[in-house]
């Protein structure tokens, strides 16, 4: 059963999650000479979120955890090129009321692989299952994703239904008949998404957000160097996405979103020229248990940093009904 879901849903790895550009305090933002990691430190304590690590085999995970302990928790996947730190604005309004796990998947942020590592999405499904498992919080788990970790958070809902209680889907990556962006027609111009030198992080940002967050000149040149440092790893999942793409079809991707049952939210950006807004109803319609799309007006394909206050209410009250 596991091995044929993975099969299924490597469709779903047209994904793309973008930037790990954090928001930023006023005293980061007034500092005369920005130390990244520093600034993403002092962030992740804002949003109540503390740093750790742990080793799973051949995987040396970074991780953001917060929130009580003894109540349900919820695991936020990231996208493409992203880290766990795209969701430091969201996790602000999650943390007093959910324990709350933030993992940079393989390759990305701070976590690292093996030089051979597999960075297919049914290989980083199943990583990211060993992750929850040595960490103890895989039982009775909410999974939230954005773009490609829309995808892995679909997979692993169908991979591991009993365990899974709820999904949220933000601009959710798959394999869609109503797709009409570059990005999902010809998944060759994914290569660039990947941030190699000075000045993708511009050209990135205004792909992926309508609304593009206040970045100061010194933290963007300090997070463009960070992912730079990282684009021989952001290529190689790039490369899988494109072999992928190639292999499967929106009847497979079907297939797999359909033996779904757990209660489903979806969110997506009106603006988004990444994952065209037609996808979310398409999306709606496999799903056995979906509620009916929210469309965030004038928001492009990051709402978790460019609009994620509209996201917190409607994600607690869907949270509230199904803890």
């Amino acid at each position: 059963m596991k091995r044929t879901f993975s099969k299924l849903l490597l469709s779903a790895a047209i994904a793309f999650g973008t930037t790990g550009v954090a928001s930023l305090s006023s005293t980061a933002m007034a500092a005369a000479t920005i130390d990244i990691q520093s600034v993403l430190q002092q962030e992740r304590a804002w949003a109540g979120l503390q740093s750790k690590r742990l080793k799973v085999a051949d995987i040396d995970w970074a991780y953001s955890e917060g929130g009580p302990a003894d109540k349900p928790t919820l695991m936020l996947v990231h996208g493409l090129a992203g880290s766990r730190d795209n969701w430091n604005r969201l996790a602000r309004y999650l943390t007093p009321y959910y324990h709350v796990i933030i993992p940079d998947l393989p390759g990305q942020g701070d976590s690292k692989v093996p030089n051979e590592f597999d960075y297919s999405i049914p290989n980083m499904t199943e990583k990211l299952r060993r992750f929850a498992e040595a960490g103890q919080f895989e039982k009775n788990l909410h999974i939230a994703g954005h773009s490609m970790g829309g995808s892995i958070a679909l997979l692993y809902t169908a991979q591991y239904p009993v365990d899974t209680k709820s999904l949220f889907l933000i601009d959710s990556a798959g394999v869609f008949k109503a797709a009409n962006t570059p990005y999902l027609k010809d998944p060759t111009t994914l290569r660039n998404m990947i941030v190699a030198k000075p000045g993708d992080l511009d050209r990135l940002l205004k792909i992926a957000t309508s609304l593009p967050p206040f970045i100061p000149k010194e933290l963007k040149e300090s997070q463009e160097k960070m992912m730079i440092s990282q684009s021989a790893n952001t290529s190689k999942l790039v490369e899988q996405l494109i072999v992928m793409a190639k292999m499967y079809t929106p009847d497979t991707f079907a297939l797999a979103a359909r033996s779904v049952d757990q209660p489903v939210l979806i969110v997506w950006g009106e603006k988004d020229q990444i994952i065209n807004v037609e996808a979310a109803a398409e999306l709606k319609g496999l799903l056995k248990n979906a509620q009916d799309p929210i469309i965030l007006k004038g928001v492009g394909h990051m709402p978790i940093m460019e609009q994620e206050q509209l996201l917190v209410q409607p994600y607690l009250d869907f949270l509230n009904k199904h803890k």
